[in-house]
């Protein structure tokens, strides 16, 4: 018996911890189930900024996936930026619906699945960071917001993170909130810039890689909706998919960015990454929000390849602790 205690707490030892700093929509809520369910992760706090909702319902969502997954280790949560730092906000209800979750409906009950920090995300942040140095990975599915104001509040601290895992950016692609820029970099371009030329360890996961791996009609039909469980029932609901029609709420396919960025910190090696000078156009204009590479400046492991099917294998597997595997390859996006 106290072999097998010792095995445990070893095994725990080697679990990543991590913070998640998101705007809960869709893919963000799914990259929460990734994020619990991976058996490499420990999510020791999850943050909200405003981004794909307003704050108040990216907070709100956040209680209810939290709920929906119901954490054997209840992690911390904080409120964070309601503004970006510079500009107007940005919403994507076209996206992800009016509650963010695409309309899908959690109760969430009598029961909390979170502690709550009685100060703000950036508070929270360096306060984590210094209490585990070194230790603690910050993965950021949103606008970078928080994490600018926990620098300025606290750089050293900052420094004590591990690594920062953003979804963000088009570095060789186009965006997907105008022809050059990514939703979350251009909801604070501001931010963005002064994460990405701090010189922290940062891995940055654009929309080169987060456009090739995404859920299909084929993919929800043949793996998702036979696991049958709350999970995989809450990710039919929020992307609105029809088995009559095959389509996500009118799209052909759901991308999975906010997840890959889990998935990414779960095995590195899902990824090809290059090392690259990257900068955030902060001027307006038709370039705003415009992620591009420079020769000099602080270098950002900029990932630019993915082996997609693995990932989406990894993915699926975490919506069911008893996977049903398929000898069929996943799909792959086109």
């Amino acid at each position: 018996m106290e072999q097998k205690l010792k095995s445990i707490e070893a095994a725990v030892t080697k679990m990543e911890k991590v913070m998640i700093d998101c705007d809960v929509g869709v893919d963000d809520a799914l990259a929460l189930i990734l994020a619990f369910h991976s058996g490499k992760l420990v999510v020791k706090a999850v943050t909200g900024v405003n981004g794909n909702v307003p704050l108040k319902q990216v907070f709100e969502n956040i209680q209810k996936v939290l709920r929906l997954i119901q954490p054997k280790n209840k992690p911390l949560i904080a409120k964070g930026a309601d503004q970006p730092l510079k500009g107007k906000t940005v919403y994507a209800y076209s996206v992800h619906g009016k509650n963010g979750l695409g309309g899908a409906k959690i109760d969430l009950g009598a029961e909390e699945e979170w502690q709550l920090f009685p100060g703000r995300a950036d508070e929270l942040i360096t306060t984590m960071a210094r209490q585990y140095p070194g230790e603690i990975t910050l993965i950021a599915t949103g606008p970078l917001t928080n994490l600018a104001l926990a620098l300025q509040r606290d750089k050293e601290g900052v420094g004590k993170l591990k690594v920062i895992a953003i979804m963000g950016g088009a570095v060789r692609t186009k965006g997907n909130i105008t022809p050059h820029a990514e939703f979350n970099i251009f909801s604070d371009p501001l931010a963005a810039k002064i994460v990405l030329e701090s010189g922290l360890p940062i891995t940055l996961v654009p929309l080169d890689v987060t456009h090739q791996v995404c859920l299909t009609s084929q993919m929800m039909e043949e793996r998702v909706k036979p696991i049958n469980n709350s999970f995989s029932k809450f990710v039919t609901e929020a992307t609105g998919y029809d088995s009559t029609t095959h389509q996500f709420r009118n799209m052909e396919r759901i991308y999975l960015h906010d997840p890959l960025a889990v998935g990414v910190v779960i095995d590195p090696t899902l990824v090809i990454k290059e090392r690259l000078s990257i900068r955030v156009e902060t001027r307006e204009g038709e370039s705003y929000g415009r992620t591009f590479e420079v020769k000099e400046g602080p270098e950002t492991d900029v990932c630019l390849g993915v082996d997609s099917q693995r990932f989406l294998e990894l993915f699926v597997s975490r919506l069911s602790p008893s996977p049903p595997f398929s000898k069929r390859g996943l799909p792959a996006c086109r």
